[in-house]
């Protein structure tokens, strides 16, 4: 039969600073409270220590030599939620620019964006390049973005380091659009960007990217609308962004 306390155990991590909790903490420390009060003390554990610091073990103590033992790993609840919670804009994004600053996506709301993956040594760079520097000079005061992220995981294509693609792409180009740091688009390593766009737009051979300049276009809202292959001609779809601009 239970009795009417349990036994809360608290166990200190010594590298990290934990708040006082009824009294300055020691590496165990042991609070008799009752039973009715495990739940609020639970809650109240759970703000006073700091994410990772402690975790919880409580003993309900019995007439019998047996002992049921409860662990709780204490979590923020920050952390459980982005866990659970996945991105639903392409506006939730960070990503880095050439120069390694942080560039907040979130920036671009109410503007459609092409997000086009590119390289400098591609067959398919010299006709991209170009029709999406026309499309952009044709729409970029309307609210038309072009996201360029070099890459050089198909053929080693983009060997080069950040200053050098955009020098190639500005010089010989004139690419006015902003070029972004060199990242992974498929892999264990691709970008948390490149996920979400795959996962909102499967290609036809499934969701992975299959060459230099795939293209997603993503409305005001910052949904995925569509997925173009890298073969698409910029200019081929020029009605969809006329459309999404309210141009059409």
């Amino acid at each position: 039969m239970l009795c009417s306390s349990v036994r809360v155990l608290i166990q200190r991590n010594p590298r990290i600073l934990t708040k006082q909790f009824s009294r300055p903490p020691k590496p165990t420390h042991l609070d008799y409270l009752p039973v009715s009060s495990t739940t609020s003390l639970y809650s109240r554990l759970k703000s006073d220590f700091p994410s990772g610091s402690s975790r919880l073990h409580v003993h309900q103590k019995t007439r019998t030599p047996t002992i049921g033992l409860v662990l709780c790993s204490l979590r923020s609840d920050r952390k459980m939620a982005s866990q659970s919670e996945k991105p639903k804009s392409v506006h939730e994004f960070t990503v880095k620019d050439a120069r390694g600053n942080d560039v907040d996506l979130s920036q671009y709301k109410g503007k459609v964006l092409l997000i086009v993956n590119v390289a400098s040594q591609c067959g398919l760079t010299n006709s991209n390049y170009t029709e999406l520097s026309k499309l952009y000079e044709k729409y970029k005061d309307q609210g038309l973005e072009i996201l360029a992220f070099p890459c050089n995981q198909f053929g080693g294509q983009e060997p080069g380091d950040n200053e050098q693609i955009v020098e190639f792409a500005c010089t010989r180009f004139k690419a006015e659009f902003p070029i972004f740091d060199k990242v992974d688009v498929n892999g264990e390593k691709t970008a948390p960007i490149y996920k979400f766009l795959k996962s909102s737009k499967g290609g036809i051979l499934g969701d992975g990217i299959k060459w230099n300049f795939a293209k997603f276009l993503v409305d005001k809202d910052g949904n995925v609308v569509d997925r173009y292959a890298p073969t698409t001609s910029p200019l081929s779809f020029e009605k969809d962004v006329k459309k999404l601009l309210g141009t059409a």
